[in-house]
């Protein structure tokens, strides 16, 4: 998890790709709409590599892993 990184002072402690402003959620709104790794670099932020990515999405799952679920029935 060395490619993201929380920082209070930036995007108000939103995880963010280590050395940018680019935060965890934005590129997995990209993704969630249907853009290729490749599109995403090429088309909105060049600075990033594939691995960057890669390491959100990775966040992402390591994030909804650790949540505790209470299912409730109706």
């Amino acid at each position: 998890m060395d490619r993201i990184s929380v920082n209070s002072q930036i995007h108000f402690g939103k995880p963010c790709i280590t050395g940018t402003r680019i935060t965890v959620q934005s590129v997995l709104e990209l993704l969630n709409e249907g853009l290729s790794f490749q599109s995403i670099i090429q088309d909105y932020y060049p600075e990033l590599q594939v691995d960057d990515i890669r390491a959100c999405l990775r966040y992402a799952i390591a994030l909804v892993a650790s949540e505790d679920i209470q299912l409730v029935s109706a």
